[in-house]
């Protein structure tokens, strides 16, 4: 899929790689330059936090299209342990060392949705949205493409 990026996270290398996937896919569905570098930024805290905590898993970026929004979603997976305690890790302060010092906490305040979910035996996923509301010259271009689309 055009619109669909995945990055395997297996070491500080692929972080660079996740946030750089980030940020262009956000850019490409119309955010800010800031709003798209606090999307690679959280992308990258998780990134991070796979690296540290599992050592390998995977990042899917796509983009979400709805009628008057559009969304960036990012879904984490790994096949680690799991988080033990997800509220005490959804805490702030509690960020995991050599990352930006936002961790999971911080990735969660900069995206609009954000949920964790651990697995039954192992694993965890991590899943987090930012959307962008489309202004009124977007929504008029959007209807149009859709009329001549018919």
């Amino acid at each position: 899929m055009e619109n669909e990026v995945v990055v395997d996270i297996t070491s500080d290398s692929d972080l660079v790689t996740a946030r750089a996937e980030a940020r262009a896919l956000a850019t490409r569905l119309g955010f800010s330059r800031t709003d798209a570098t606090l999307i690679a930024t959280a992308v990258s805290e998780i990134a991070r936090n796979i690296v540290v905590h599992v050592g390998r898993g995977q990042i899917v970026m796509h983009l979400v299209r709805e009628e008057r929004r559009h969304g960036f979603v990012a879904i984490a997976t790994d096949d680690g342990p799991g988080i033990r305690d997800i509220d005490s890790a959804l805490a702030e302060g509690n960020a995991s060392r050599g990352g930006l010092g936002l961790g999971l906490p911080g990735a969660r305040r900069l995206m609009d949705e954000f949920e964790v979910d651990r697995g039954l035996e192992r694993g965890t996923t991590v899943t987090m949205t930012r959307w962008r509301v489309l202004d009124e010259l977007e929504l008029l271009r959007e209807r149009r493409r859709d009329e001549s689309a018919r």
